[in-house]
C-alpha cells in the first residue's frame, strides 16, 4: 500500500513530457497543424483549417468580459462557426499582427493521438490531435482569453 501510494505520488508530481523518440516529420505535423490553427485566424484563410482541423471539431472555452469583471459560460464552436469566424475575425488585420504571439508546445504524442498548447493573441488553447488518413488533423479545442493571474 505504501509503495502504491509512493508511486502515485511521484507520478502525479513528474513533469508532463512526451516520448522524444517520436519521429522528427511527425513532431513537424503536429505543429505545422497547430501554426494552421493560429495563421486560418490571423490570415483570415479557412484552407488551413480546411487541411488541418477535422469537420467533428469540438471547440469550448470561456471569452474574459472586462467590463463585467468574470468569464463567460462555457461557448462552444463547431467546425462550420470556426470557418465563418475565420473569414472575418482578422479580415481587416487589426486582431493580429506580425508581432501577435504565435506559440506551439507539443505537451504529450503517441503515434495516432497529440496533444498541444497554443497562445495566441485571443489567449490559451489545449488542442488535441488525431491522425486520419496521414493528416494530424486537430478534433478537440479547450481554450480561454488571456489569463489573469493565477
Amino acid at each position: 500500500m505504501k509503495t502504491t501510494l509512493i508511486g502515485l505520488l511521484v507520478a502525479f508530481f513528474l513533469p508532463l513530457d512526451f516520448d522524444q523518440s517520436a519521429p522528427a516529420e511527425e513532431i513537424a505535423g503536429v505543429r505545422q497543424a497547430c501554426f494552421n490553427y493560429i495563421d486560418t485566424f490571423y490570415q483570415a484563410d479557412t484552407t488551413l483549417a480546411y487541411a488541418s482541423v477535422h469537420p467533428t471539431l469540438q471547440k469550448r472555452g470561456f471569452s474574459f468580459d472586462q467590463k463585467a469583471g468574470s468569464y463567460s459560460k462555457q461557448l462552444e464552436m463547431p467546425f462550420p462557426a470556426l470557418i465563418r469566424l475565420a473569414k472575418i475575425w482578422n479580415k481587416d488585420g487589426k486582431r493580429a499582427t506580425a508581432t501577435s504571439p504565435r506559440k506551439v508546445e507539443v505537451l504529450d504524442m503517441a503515434d495516432k493521438t497529440a496533444t498541444a498548447k497554443v497562445t495566441a493573441v485571443w489567449g490559451i488553447d489545449y488542442l488535441h490531435l488525431m491522425k486520419d488518413n496521414g493528416r494530424w488533423m486537430i478534433v478537440n479545442v479547450l481554450w480561454q482569453s488571456p489569463p489573469k493571474s493565477l
